[in-house]
């Protein structure tokens, strides 16, 4: 065999392995687009969750509760 068939037979099998591989690589940045999309909703959840207990805490009548809650404690005791 010569040189230039040489070269074009492994231009071919370098080809058919970069094809096959090629479309595992797309399969699996589907997979991380979709998992990344998924964490991506749960953390805008939770932010939303915190906004909310943000709020409760910071709100005066959780306040005044929490104190009649340690005054009934206290008077039990």
């Amino acid at each position: 065999m010569n040189i230039t068939a040489v070269a074009i037979v492994a231009i071919v099998c370098w080809a058919i392995v970069e094809l096959t591989n090629g479309s595992k690589a797309k399969k699996k940045n589907k997979v991380t687009l979709q998992q990344d999309a998924e964490l991506a909703q749960q953390v805008a959840d939770l932010k939303a969750r915190i906004e909310t207990l943000e709020k409760i805490v910071t709100d005066e009548k959780y306040d005044l509760h929490r104190q009649f809650d340690d005054l009934k404690k206290d008077k039990v005791a």
